[in-house]
């Protein structure tokens, strides 16, 4: 006779190992705890869950391959419905084995195997619920003013007080009309000199702001002053 692949044969033969798996499956589904020698409940463990991870599909191809093996349609809709529902956010360990001690008479040990129907642990419940809040607040964050995104790139790119970055066309922003220019460290204001021709490198409010960054009037005090008026 051909061994088992795991643990030892119940029963005198595979089809006879089959009917026992099953008929201890509905017991457990059905009274949702037996005791049993711990020889059956090892080998009643992993047959009980896969059933349950059928149950928990809920899908009419798995509700059939469980009545292939339970024929008490009593017992599959009640493990379809209250117990799937009971284990729903539980990923595995769906049993709980406890070992009783040896029975009297042949001293076998004995052990009572039971479904896990808690609810999951307030730890794993807080992880859980951690989880969620971040997926929530992902989108929330993602969908932030975009005034404030602008105000704060200006503000990282100004480096000066009382100017703003130059722009790809030398267009003068709204109330920066005065010209700096980094390499030289020179500014020019409005109807000088040079304005027309320098692109800028950088647009000030004034010439006083200009001058606190540390540029200078290009041409000199008296000839800004001269060429503004």
């Amino acid at each position: 006779m051909p061994t088992p692949t795991k643990g030892p044969r119940l029963g005198g033969g595979p089809a006879h190992e089959r009917l026992m798996l099953a008929n201890l499956a509905a017991a457990l589904f059905e009274h949702k705890r037996i005791t049993t020698t711990v020889t059956k409940a090892k080998r009643l463990k992993p047959y009980a869950e896969r059933l349950v991870t059928f149950a928990k599909r809920g899908d009419l191809a798995s509700r059939r391959r469980v009545l292939g093996l339970i024929s008490n349609k009593g017992v599959v809709h009640e493990l379809f419905t209250d117990i799937a529902q009971a284990v729903e956010n539980r990923d595995g360990g769906y049993t709980r084995i406890t070992k009783i001690g040896n029975r009297k008479g042949d001293n076998a040990p004995m052990a009572v195997i039971e479904l896990v129907l808690e609810p999951v642990s307030a730890k794993q419940a807080v992880v859980a619920e951690a989880t969620q809040a971040a997926a929530k607040a992902a989108p929330a964050a993602e969908e932030a003013p975009a005034e404030a995104e602008v105000a704060e790139t200006e503000a990282a790119e100004a480096k000066y007080a009382g100017s703003k970055p130059a722009t790809a066309d030398n267009v003068a922003p709204e109330g920066f009309e005065v010209k700096g220019n980094e390499d030289s460290m020179k500014f020019h204001v409005p109807g000088s000199r040079w304005y027309d021709a320098t692109v800028a490198e950088v647009w000030f409010d004034s010439a006083e702001s200009a001058e606190a960054a540390g540029f200078a009037p290009a041409g000199g005090e008296a000839a800004q002053a001269v060429e503004a008026e």
